[in-house]
């Protein structure tokens, strides 16, 4: 007897695992779909079906598709489906996707198997959020369901919590006007959800800082106009006159050697970041970058950050902030030697010392020429599904976490193996009993194939059930890829949540 399949029943079968209609009254003349996640049964975003003829349907941010083509009432349409992250059936002929009858008013469940630990949850930004949702006639839980402030597009999140409130700060900013938009740093406003605000699990309601125009308003103030401004390293400091929020800022071509480059200090009247140090150009490491966190070291609270690793730190004080002379790294560089030291046990030597930090570019480099062995590592994370691989982790943030009693790492990675999904779309999940590490090994939690997610930022006041559930974003782009730009999506944040009690990390860390 053979075991060969008929390709239609596999295709059938497929139709069966997949979806299920359910009959409803017309919506405006549109067939819905929805792709919710098998586990959680939550509309999944970003998931693309493409007709035979390459009419792409992407997914909103409740998971929902508002299906309208003239002529295709009755029809059986087969759709190919790409959902990063998530397992898609296939048919005889190895297609993945499914086949479905258009029927206005209808509707049908597309339920997927998520490979992710973390599940996607929504766009942050953008224009679209729940436009299909919005079409069909549903609810949404934010009050601006198709985006706020004329933003299309915005990169690299900063956020700090300030006198009651979120503040969110995005780097280039794109509109629909032109394609040009803001390069001097937007912002907006949110409520903490123990203050009012949304759960993080629905969204973010977002209250931007616009202009007369009503498009997203620069938030640093430059006197040069020259380039753009970028800032990193959002936080909060002590002053004399109490809490202070301060940010680096570099005055830039773009991805080129800045122009100038300090600290800024946010003045509440004016609702604006200005200038409040001007740092040498030479100063490559002693400035706030990325998300700083707080860590009390002998009754000191210090500042702590770094690129993704926590290898710099200034005291928490605003006169120590705008002090380069402030700043040390962690390090175990003897300075006359540029080598590893070691103290008299044979141990390396790390410290906090007036030197540029470790990375694992220096760790690789000092395994290769055998100066350290590799349990000695402090940034070289292996992939606990590859012991032999290290992970280079490129960018994100460490914060501690009360469910793990460790310091938790979200982090994308950087890799040109051609057999990587993605060259900078990798997010891992590493944890140490120290904010410096060591980070020893590594669980991968999110793949985006062929598109690039890069710095990804944890939310520590986020946090779920005493921090067993986190949350996270980051930038979602074709940016260093060859693949084409997913509308509505490209250039925006997108947030994931991870459960910490999942078994895969589980045992990866006990």
């Amino acid at each position: 007897m053979s075991n060969h399949v008929p390709f239609g029943l596999t295709v059938l079968l497929l139709l069966e695992f997949s979806s299920r209609a359910v009959w409803a009254q017309p919506a405006n003349g549109f067939f819905e779909i929805q792709v919710v996640d098998a586990q959680t049964g939550r509309g999944i975003p970003l998931i693309e079906l493409e007709t035979v003829d390459n009419v792409r349907n992407i997914t909103d941010s409740a998971g929902r598709i508002a299906y309208a083509e003239p002529g295709q009432s009755g029809e059986s349409i087969f759709f190919t489906v790409h959902a990063p992250g998530y397992r898609v059936p296939k048919d005889g002929f190895g297609i993945e996707g499914l086949r479905l009858t258009i029927e206005p008013g209808g509707r049908t469940e597309v339920r997927l198997e998520r490979i992710n630990l973390a599940e996607r949850l929504y766009r942050c930004t953008g224009r679209g959020l729940y436009r299909d949702s919005v079409l069909l006639g549903y609810d949404t839980p934010l009050k601006h369901p198709l985006g706020s402030a004329q933003v299309a597009g915005q990169d690299s999140v900063m956020v700090a919590p300030y006198r009651g409130k979120l503040y969110w700060f995005w780097g280039d900013t794109n509109r629909l006007l032109y394609p040009l938009g803001l390069f001097r740093t937007a912002g907006a406003t949110s409520e903490l959800p123990a203050n009012g605000g949304l759960h993080p699990g629905e969204g973010v309601n977002f209250d931007y800082f616009v202009g007369d125009d009503g498009f997203a308003r620069a938030m640093a103030e430059v006197d040069n106009p020259e380039g753009v401004v970028w800032v990193h390293g959002v936080c909060t400091v002590d002053s004399d006159e109490g809490e202070r929020m301060v940010t680096h800022y570099a005055r830039r071509p773009g991805l080129g050697d800045p122009y100038e480059q300090g600290i800024m200090v946010y003045n509440d009247e004016r609702e604006i970041f200005e200038v409040a140090a001007v740092f040498p150009l030479e100063e490559t490491w002693r400035m706030l970058q990325y998300h700083p966190m707080r860590f009390n070291d002998c009754g000191v609270e210090f500042l702590e950050f770094g690129s993704p690793y926590a290898a710099t730190r200034v005291p928490a004080r605003m006169e120590a902030v705008v002090d380069p002379g402030q700043y040390k790294s962690w390090s175990c560089v003897d300075l006359a030697t540029g080598e590893p030291r070691r103290n008299a046990d044979g141990a390396l030597d790390w410290q906090w010392q007036d030197s540029p930090p470790i990375t694992p570019k220096d760790e690789l480099e000092w395994l290769a020429a055998g100066l350290i062995e590799a349990d000695e590592a402090f940034y070289l994370p292996v992939d606990v599904e590859d012991s032999g691989r290290h992970v280079t982790l490129h960018s994100g943030s460490v914060y501690w976490n009360e469910y793990r009693q460790r310091w938790v790492m979200i982090a994308a990675e950087i890799t040109f193996d051609d057999e990587s999904p993605s060259l900078l779309g990798e997010v891992w999940y590493t944890e140490a009993n120290s904010p410096q590490g060591p980070f020893e090994k590594a669980v991968r939690i999110v793949t985006h194939d062929k598109q690039t997610f890069y710095n990804p930022c944890q939310h520590p006041y986020f946090d779920d059930d005493g921090g067993r559930v986190i949350y996270f974003e980051g930038t979602y782009c074709n940016t260093f890829t060859n693949s084409p730009a997913t509308q509505r999506y490209n250039y925006n944040q997108i947030m994931y949540r991870l459960d910490l009690s999942h078994p895969d990390i589980v045992a990866a860390f006990e």
